[in-house]
């Protein structure tokens, strides 16, 4: 399927009342929806094959769209655009609408995440080196707080423990990972921090290991930290890509019941080389 330049795609929330939806950020300003749909019709050589058809699109910006979110329950998703600005689009069975949008950054809004302890909430980083927080009960949304002084350099990520609603972490082209105490809203304190080189750009817990955090670091390959630790700890480092390490996830499911060395696999994946790898991290011990 050829579409114009993808910054980010995202399924919805498994365990979320709608369907499979895929959500994908625009170069060209737009978010659009697909569907996961089977051909269960006709004699046909598709039939019974799975394919993604497109459901939705909205116009959000004249900008670009470079990050997206899904609330909790796949009813929003919260966008950060490269002109500064946030937006939030109402998702139904009737297609998309915008619901709120506002200038939140001075430069690209590289993340905006929506705390899926409190989805009301959303968390955005810019390259203005802010970490903010907007409560979405307002409209336009309000600021809940704004850290300018934490970050040396533009925020990349944020990602909620999804197992401890207090702890939320933020990557940014500083090189480090931060934890945040979040039980004072207005105020979050930076509990810990670790560098891990080449700048942060994705954080992505495992499935079901708590606290354990999958890092794509751009310049210095990939990490495997355990966030538990009093002073944060790597536990495995990746470096078999020779170009920007970007996009990095963990397998949802096991490989096999049985089998150890199968119940832990990552995909990752590098800019300039094109090129995606599978490989399964030695994290036995961390089980």
């Amino acid at each position: 399927m050829e579409t114009c330049g993808i910054f980010d795609i995202k399924w919805n929330p498994v365990g979320s009342s709608s369907c499979q939806l895929l959500g994908q950020a625009d170069a060209d300003g737009y978010l659009r929806v697909y569907k996961l749909a089977s051909h269960s019709d006709g004699a046909s050589e598709s039939a019974g094959a799975i394919t993604l058809r497109e459901v939705s699109d909205v116009k959000v910006s004249t900008s670009m769209c470079l990050y997206l979110d899904w609330n909790p329950s796949a009813t929003a998703v919260a966008i950060g655009i490269s002109d500064g600005s946030v937006a939030v689009v109402s998702v139904t069975e009737s297609g998309l609408s915008l619901h709120q949008q506002w200038e939140g950054h001075q430069f690209e809004v590289w993340t905006s995440s929506f705390d899926c302890h409190l989805p009301h909430l959303v968390y955005t980083g810019s390259d203005d080196c802010r970490f903010c927080g907007w409560d979405l009960r307002d409209d336009p949304s309000s600021a809940a707080f704004q850290n300018t002084k934490a970050h040396s350099a533009g925020v990349c990520c944020i990602t909620k423990n999804p197992n401890d609603p207090n702890t939320l972490l933020t990557g940014s082209y500083d090189e480090y990972l931060r934890v945040w105490d979040m039980r004072s809203l207005s105020k979050p304190v930076n509990e810990k921090s670790l560098c891990l080189g080449g700048g942060v750009w994705r954080l992505k817990y495992h499935p079901s290991i708590p606290d354990l955090v999958l890092s794509a670091c751009m310049h210095n390959g990939f990490a495997i930290v355990d966030t538990k630790s009093s002073m944060l700890e790597i536990v495995e480092t990746y470096t078999k890509h020779e170009s920007l390490a970007y996009g990095a996830d963990w397998q949802r499911r096991k490989l096999g019941n049985d089998n150890a060395d199968t119940a832990h696999v990552v995909a990752t994946c590098s800019f300039y080389d094109k090129l995606l790898r599978i490989w399964r991290p030695l994290i036995k011990n961390c089980a």
